[in-house]
């Protein structure tokens, strides 16, 4: 298990805050938000593969949105902080704070069909790496 003062040594002040604080980071200041190219988002804690490039999809909400995640890699939690009720999303490895997932809005993915879910994520909680070419 990680100490709180290991990940501040190893995190940057903002991810800390997001990933062991429960922070947000400011819409559209987040460096994956229109970000479309091939490969797979890591935890920035743990660098646990979480989502693929085919999972994200274009919401406007100012954070990078995916519709779903890679099987097991994520924790699912109700949060009824802010007088409602979300559902905060956590690495499932080392349990750093995502962002939140919100259902049943009727976004489409890419591909143009109808999803269930927008993961909501703050980029600053994620690192990516491209696909091999």
């Amino acid at each position: 298990m990680v100490s709180e003062s290991e990940w501040q040594a190893k995190l940057s002040p903002e991810q800390f805050r997001v990933l062991r604080q429960k922070g947000t980071e400011r819409a559209f200041t987040g460096e994956y938000d229109n970000h479309f190219d091939k490969g797979v988002y890591t935890c920035a804690g743990c660098n646990t593969p979480l989502y693929k490039s085919e999972h994200k999809m274009v919401s406007h909400c100012g954070w990078p949105a995916y519709f779903t995640a890679l099987p097991g890699k994520i924790n699912r939690h109700v949060d009824n902080s802010f007088g409602m009720k979300r559902i905060e999303i956590t690495c499932a490895n080392c349990d750093g704070h995502l962002g939140h997932v919100f259902e049943g809005e009727g976004y489409k993915n890419m591909a143009g069909e109808k999803v269930n879910d927008r993961h909501c994520v703050n980029s600053v909680s994620l690192k990516f790496l491209p696909e091999d070419k």
